[in-house]
C-alpha cells in the first residue's frame, strides 16, 4: 500500500521529482555518507504528520464534515462571507493548534463545503494557507519556529504575543482586504444532495476521541507510539481509512528533511552565513526572510539562531518568510497537497509573493530597522 501510493505520487508529483533530483545533486556535493541519511529525518515530526493525516481522513470518511458543511452553508449568505469566515477560522485555530493542525481541520471542511455549493476551491485553500501563516505568528505555540524562538528567548508567553501582535494585526488586515477583493458577493446555492454520505458514528467517535490523546502524547514526545495507537484503532474500525492516507505527502516531507539538511551542511552555505554579518539586525532580518525561501522557515530559524540571539528580529523575519515561495513554510506544502487542483501552486504564488513583499515592508517598519 505504501509503496504503491509512493510510486503513484512519484509519477504525478513534479515537486516530488524536483526533490529527488535535488537529493541526487546534493548527495554528490555533500560529504555525508548514505547510511547517515535516515538520521537527517525528523521522524517524530513524520509520525505526528502521519497521525494527523490518518485522523483527518477518519473524520472526513465518517461523513461528519459533509453534514457540518451543509449547516455552515445555510449560515453563509455569499461567497465572500464564506471565504472571510473560513479564512478567519483558519487563522484563529492556528494560534492554538499550530498552523499544520489548523489546516488539517479547515481544508477538509472546505473541500466538503465546496462539494455542496459552487465555490472556488483552490483559491479558498490558498487563502487558508496564507491565513495560518499569518495567524500562527501570534503565539509561541502557533508554529515550530515560534516555539523554538520562545524557548531561546526566555520571554514569557505574554511578552512574545505582545511583540508579535502588531505584525499579525497588519497581516490580518491585509489578508481580510485581499479576501474581500478575491471573492465575489454572489449568493450561495446548495447543490442537490449527493448519495453516499451516511454518518459513520463509530468512526467519527473514535477519530474525535483520538485527536486530543494523540496531540497530548505527541507534545510529550511519544509521537511514534501515539501513531501506532491511531493506526491500530482506525484499522479496527475501518481499515480502508489507512489506504486513503496521502502517503505521497509523507514522502515529500522525508525528502525535504534530507535535502534541506544536506544543503545546510555544505561548506559553501556555512561560509556564506558567516560572511553575512548577522550580528546586525538589518542583515539578520533580510537573511531570515531569504533563508526561509530556500530551506523553509523552521530550519532557517534554527540555523540563524547560531549566529544571533536577537529573537525579536528573527521571529519577524522567519514568520514573514513563510509567505513567498511555497517552500517558505511546511504548512504551504500541506495545504497545496490537499488542494484538488495539481496546479494550485500557481495560484498560491500569485497571492503569496505580494504578501511576502508587503509583510517584509511592514516588518521592516515595525522593527524600526531603517534607523538602525
Amino acid at each position: 500500500m505504501l509503496l504503491k501510493s509512493a510510486w503513484r505520487a512519484l509519477r504525478q508529483d513534479r515537486f516530488l521529482q524536483i526533490l529527488l533530483l535535488a537529493l541526487v545533486s546534493l548527495s554528490l556535493a555533500s560529504h555525508t555518507p548514505l547510511r547517515a541519511y535516515p538520521g537527517l529525518v525528523d521522524w517524530p515530526t513524520i509520525a505526528a504528520l502521519t497521525g494527523l493525516l490518518a485522523l483527518t481522513r477518519g473524520v472526513e470518511t465518517s461523513g461528519a464534515l459533509h453534514r457540518l458543511g451543509h449547516w455552515l452553508v445555510g449560515t453563509m449568505s455569499s461567497e465572500r462571507t464564506a471565504a472571510l469566515g473560513l479564512v478567519t477560522a483558519a487563522a484563529a485555530l492556528s494560534t492554538v493548534l499550530t498552523n499544520d493542525v489548523a489546516l488539517f481541520v479547515i481544508v477538509p471542511l472546505t473541500l466538503g463545503i465546496c462539494r455542496i455549493t459552487p465555490l472556488p476551491t483552490t483559491r479558498l485553500v490558498v487563502f487558508e494557507a496564507l491565513a495560518v501563516n499569518a495567524g500562527s505568528a501570534l503565539t509561541p505555540i502557533g508554529n515550530p519556529q515560534n516555539l523554538f524562538l520562545w524557548q531561546l528567548s526566555g520571554s514569557s508567553f505574554g511578552q512574545f504575543v505582545w511583540h508579535m501582535l502588531p505584525l499579525v494585526a497588519v497581516l490580518m488586515l491585509l489578508l481580510w482586504a485581499a479576501t474581500a477583493l478575491a471573492f465575489s458577493g454572489r449568493p450561495l446555492h446548495t447543490r442537490e444532495p449527493e448519495a453516499g454520505h451516511a454518518l459513520h458514528r463509530g468512526l467519527l467517535a473514535v477519530a474525535l476521541a483520538l485527536y486530543p490523546v494523540f496531540l497530548l502524547l505527541t507534545d510529550l514526545h511519544y509521537a511514534p507510539w501515539a501513531l501506532l495507537a491511531v493506526l491500530l484503532c482506525l484499522g479496527v474500525v475501518r481499515w480502508r481509512v489507512l489506504a486513503q492516507i496521502d502517503w505521497g505527502l509523507l514522502l515529500v516531507f522525508v525528502l525535504m528533511f534530507i535535502d534541506l539538511r544536506l544543503l545546510a551542511g555544505l561548506d559553501a552555505v556555512q561560509q556564506a552565513l558567516h560572511s553575512l554579518g548577522l550580528a546586525q539586525p538589518t542583515h539578520l532580518y533580510w537573511a531570515g526572510i531569504a533563508a526561509s525561501q530556500i530551506v523553509s522557515n523552521v530550519p532557517a530559524a534554527i540555523a540563524l539562531a547560531e549566529f544571533s540571539q536577537d529573537w525579536k528580529v528573527l521571529a519577524y523575519a522567519v514568520n514573514i518568510g513563510g509567505f513567498g515561495l511555497m517552500v517558505g513554510s511546511l504548512a504551504n506544502l500541506i495545504a497545496l497537497r490537499m488542494a484538488p487542483d495539481k496546479r494550485a501552486w500557481v495560484s498560491f504564488h500569485v497571492w503569496s509573493l505580494p504578501f511576502l513583499v508587503a509583510g517584509a515592508g511592514v516588518g521592516w517598519w515595525l522593527l524600526g530597522l531603517g534607523s538602525k
